[in-house]
């Protein structure tokens, strides 16, 4: 939906975030590698000032060198991405080694999945630049997704990048072109998404977009324990639920999609391809002896233990041994009917499944006592998921190397699909260097 005149006169956010990975210094006292980026951003600038409205003094964008010397430095970065109306990542190969832009990138995708919530029609405010061509093949799944024509700035620029256009003079018109195509864009995109502003994400927990390095796509399974409009318990509000479990939306009227939706877009946004299943129908006795095929969260809806089949049925799934399987209880605090059976409803579940509910670190613990917003589900969430990933490497099948002796760790393998098992563990966060000191691809 495009913006009215009026509410474009009186947003005066930032239309772009340049996200782009720092290039190291070829030799110390050498140019600075990355005055030619600050270059591509004065030019998008000016252009988009010419194809707005802006004010002076009001950013047209904003890229890391905007920061000032005393300001704090990730609160800062967090702030403009709660608040930007479209973010250009800088393509290259050294962009996708980077976990600071994996943080940044994750950061602004969390608003459009929650716009996307709200109003349940997608918003695709993402516009990729390529600074180097990087094969398709090395783009991790939220690059790879998108749906972008590159050609239309200039098969010069297909072939070369920003980089190889600015640096050679020969290309100066091609630069010309793809810089203002791609302004162009900015604009148009800013004018459609109507993307507004979000809640700063905490950098020092913020994970990366792109998952692990090296892997494509990583398995998770959504479960959802939720009865069905047609089942409910005697009163309660049928506007939370569907025909299926899957349909099961806690967060309404304030969210528009299942929460088991809002979980498969977030977990996207981390690189894990979700499967979504529902208790009730898919879960099938388990050999607990067995390893498992691939981490799970489980979705609990308190009111599915006053069903007393259902109840007993996760009884037994938290008495077997299953550490891999993260639960988690969408519990929306604007909802009268459950917010005055709370205690009741609770303590069932507690009773039910006391193993889960005290099971993992703080964050687990906290998703199963009961998570009161979409906001504070989408926080919490890539926690739980990077807990149970780590549970599940930990209990899958390994492998070693066929033939005898070997030096290298054995892999971890697994019956499905990806290069998800390695033996890389999943770090609990994603530490940064305090405000004064940028981590290493933040340092020019």
């Amino acid at each position: 939906m495009r913006a009215s005149p009026q509410q474009r006169a009186a947003d005066h956010r930032p239309y772009f975030f340049l996200s782009y990975a720092h290039t190291p210094r070829y030799e110390a006292g050498g140019p600075d590698p990355d005055m030619w980026v600050e270059r591509l951003f004065r030019d998008l600038c000016g252009h988009v000032m010419a194809m707005t409205d802006l004010p002076a003094g009001a950013p047209a964008g904003f890229m890391d060198r905007e920061i000032r010397s005393g300001e704090g430095w990730s609160e800062k970065l967090a702030d403009v991405l709660a608040t930007c109306r479209v973010f250009v990542p800088l393509f290259s190969p050294r962009y996708f080694a980077s976990e600071m832009c994996g943080k940044e990138w994750y950061a602004f995708a969390q608003r459009a999945i929650y716009h996307q919530a709200k109003h349940n029609r997608p918003a695709e405010a993402i516009v990729p630049a390529l600074w180097v061509p990087v094969p398709p093949e090395q783009l991790p799944g939220p690059a790879e997704r998108l749906q972008f024509n590159h050609r239309a700035f200039g098969d010069r620029y297909v072939t070369d990048g920003l980089y190889g256009l600015i640096k050679l003079r020969i290309f100066e018109k091609e630069y010309e072109r793809a810089v203002y195509e791609l302004a162009k864009r900015i604009v148009s995109v800013a004018d459609t998404a109507g993307i507004g502003p979000g809640r700063p994400v905490e950098f020092r927990q913020a994970p990366s977009a792109f998952g692990p390095p090296g892997g494509g796509p990583r398995p998770l399974q959504v479960t959802v324990a939720a009865p069905t409009r047609h089942d409910l318990p005697e009163g309660r509000d049928p506007d939370y639920y569907g025909d299926m479990p899957q349909d099961w939306n806690p967060y309404h009227p304030d969210c528009a999609r299942p929460v088991a939706s809002l979980a498969e877009d977030l977990a996207r946004s981390l690189n894990h391809q979700a499967t979504v299943t529902s208790f009730d129908h898919d879960t099938v006795p388990l050999d607990t002896k067995a390893p498992p095929s691939r981490p799970e969260i489980l979705l609990v809806d308190r009111w599915a233990l006053q069903d007393e089949e259902r109840r007993a049925r996760l009884a037994a799934f938290d008495a077997e041994n299953r550490p891999w399987v993260s639960v988690v209880v969408p519990w929306n605090r604007m909802d009268h009917q459950s917010r005055a059976a709370e205690t009741e409803l609770t303590e069932k579940l507690e009773r039910t499944m006391p193993v889960k509910m005290g099971q993992g670190r703080a964050a687990g613990r906290a998703a199963a006592r009961g998570v009161p917003s979409m906001e504070a589900f989408g926080q919490i969430l890539p926690q739980v998921v990077e807990a149970a990933a780590q549970q599940y490497l930990r209990h899958a099948t390994v492998y070693p190397p066929a033939g005898g002796r070997h030096t290298e760790r054995p892999r971890l393998r697994a019956p499905m699909p990806g290069e998800f098992a390695t033996t890389h563990l999943i770090p609990d966060t994603h530490e940064i260097a305090p405000d004064a000191e940028a981590p290493d691809d933040r340092q020019s």
